[in-house]
């Protein structure tokens, strides 16, 4: 087996300036469930790592939290996919924590907990954060534009670690990594 480890806001989900603070408010990219679903079928397991500062800013609790990963969950399953962990770091900028991305602490635990060398493994993210989180511990970064990837292209372009490569969206990313799927979406 594989791993690959996805950001959420922006990569899976639609992002949003004023947070993803209710169920309702969490929509799936086009296309991002049958990405993961083609992962799976390309032997892939599928971690998430995901700054939740809205946790410690107040606009959200831990169970409205988890009622969004279960509709994630939900959704990805009515898709043919997986999602086998979801980490996240509940923390805001000032609490100085070691998960928050970019630091690496979300990395470290899915390697403890998943039992993976994290070396060449893909972590794709829509901000420099992710992926600098990603490529502390060895992963191979990929950049999608989508959520806040076109401007983090554009602004960050020099600050990317090496080797990024960027792409328009989660699927894409799946159909380079796994490019002979059998069950093609469209």
């Amino acid at each position: 087996m594989k791993l690959i480890i996805l950001d959420r806001d922006g990569v899976i989900n639609e992002d949003s300036d004023e947070y993803v603070k209710t169920v309702d408010e969490w929509k799936p990219i086009a296309g991002s469930m049958q990405a993961i679903a083609r992962l799976n079928r390309g032997g892939y397991r599928v971690a998430v790592a995901t700054n939740q500062s809205g946790i410690a800013r107040g606009m959200f609790d831990l169970e409205t939290l988890s009622a969004m990963h279960k509709k994630m969950h939900n959704l990805a399953n009515s898709s043919g996919a997986h999602i086998d962990a979801v980490f996240f770091c509940p923390h805001g900028p000032e609490d100085k924590c070691n998960c928050r991305k970019p630091k690496p602490g979300l990395f470290l635990e899915i390697k403890s907990r998943m039992g993976f060398d994290l070396q060449d493994v893909p972590c794709v993210g829509d901000s420099l954060r992710d992926l600098q989180a990603g490529a502390s511990q060895g992963c191979k970064p990929f950049l999608v534009k989508t959520g806040k990837g076109e401007q983090t292209a554009k602004a960050k372009k020099d600050e990317l670690p090496a080797g990024t490569m960027v792409f328009d969206n989660l699927l894409a990313v799946a159909e380079y990594l796994v490019p002979d799927d059998p069950f093609k979406h469209s």
